[in-house]
């Protein structure tokens, strides 16, 4: 059976026949994990096994997993510094900077792949203009060329892990206001006034970059429709212009910014259509039921996406114990907490 389009959720901390039933649909391509599957690093290792043998090959195991605010698994992890604290110390020494970007990379892709997990949606490349309180301190800066460094060096030390990069949210979501979880932000920049925003997405693809998810945010002056649904920001600027090859994912079409195409059945047609590869449902178990009856999975199966889905499997997972006994994660774990450390002030006393 080969990986259908739709990434979904499951319900708790071990698969009831309902998602066990769900996820052997030939709709379904991949699952996305959240806190509420984690107790403890053990049983969320059971719990990606019994994902993964449902069917064969197995689905994309995936996790929102960046570092700092938005990190769904933390005792028995190293909690990551946000990637703001990494372009600090990038600004203080650009050597370092990079170094502890390629560490944290590594460190959070070799914890996730030590328990199965593929995928994790990172790095951001949004720029923090200042503008967007749900990407803030998500970004590693202003700078295209600081993001675009840190973020390379961070893809690599994710690749040496044995994980693929998924750069975030394409083409820029860090101008806009408006959270598009519950609004559908619009961005009335002209197209030439984003050149800083894809500098980041050009410098990554040279590089190898393997997987963009979209934004779900219109930009007015290009297209009335949200990029994830936009075949002139998928298939114009990604595929002809970026010449970018990797899978695409739209953003999680239970959020308010997608509802501009419907439901969720028209919206998982609506970001095939413009030529995303695969379609996060989460949180709304009555969309994906109303997805799987509705949708005809021969007719949306694409042999060129579920090859590029396939790509995104992850490698060279090393067993837990040996990593955590390996110099390697001790000295990536040493960096990333020692990151976080806030600095003590000393005053001196007045004469």
């Amino acid at each position: 059976m080969t990986l259908g389009p739709l990434m979904i959720d499951v319900a708790g901390t071990s698969l009831t026949s309902e998602d066990r039933d769900l996820l052997s649909h030939p709709l379904v391509g991949g699952v996305i994990l959240f806190t509420r599957n984690f107790v403890e690093v053990e049983q969320l290792a059971g719990l990606v096994r019994e994902v993964r043998a449902v069917r064969t090959p197995p689905l994309l195991v995936a996790v929102d997993h960046e570092g700092g605010r938005v990190q769904r698994f933390r005792q028995g992890f190293t909690v990551l510094p946000s990637m703001r604290l990494i372009g600090y110390q990038f600004l203080l020494d650009r050597n370092v900077g990079l170094e502890l970007a390629r560490q944290c990379g590594w460190l959070m892709a070799a914890e996730l792949r030590g328990i199965g997990v593929d995928i994790s949606f990172a790095p951001v490349l949004d720029l923090d203009y200042g503008a967007s309180t749900v990407i803030g301190d998500r970004a590693f800066g202003r700078s295209p060329e600081t993001v675009a460094e840190l973020a390379i060096a961070f893809m690599h030390g994710m690749r040496n892990a044995g994980m693929a990069a998924t750069a975030k949210h394409f083409p820029g979501h860090g101008a806009v206001v408006a959270d598009s979880h519950v609004a559908l932000p619009v961005d009335r920049r002209p197209y030439a006034d984003m050149a800083d925003d894809l500098f980041p997405y050009r410098r990554l693809i040279d590089n190898g970059l393997s997987a963009v998810m979209m934004a779900h945010v219109v930009y007015a002056q290009v297209d009335a429709q949200p990029a994830g649904f936009s075949s002139l920001w998928i298939k114009e600027e990604l595929r002809h212009k970026l010449r970018f090859s990797g899978a695409i994912f739209s953003d999680d079409l239970n959020m308010e910014g997608a509802s501009i195409a419907g439901d969720v059945p028209a919206r998982v047609l609506a970001a095939l259509a413009a030529g995303c590869d695969m379609t996060p449902v989460c949180n709304n178990r009555p969309g994906v039921l109303a997805a799987l009856a509705t949708l005809d999975a021969e007719a949306l199966a694409d042999p060129v996406s579920q090859l590029r889905v396939a790509r995104l499997h992850g490698a060279n997972a090393q067993l837990r114990e040996e990593l955590m006994a390996s110099a390697e994660w001790n000295r990536c774990r040493e960096a990333a907490l020692r990151c976080q450390e806030r600095p003590v002030l000393k005053l001196e006393s007045s004469a």
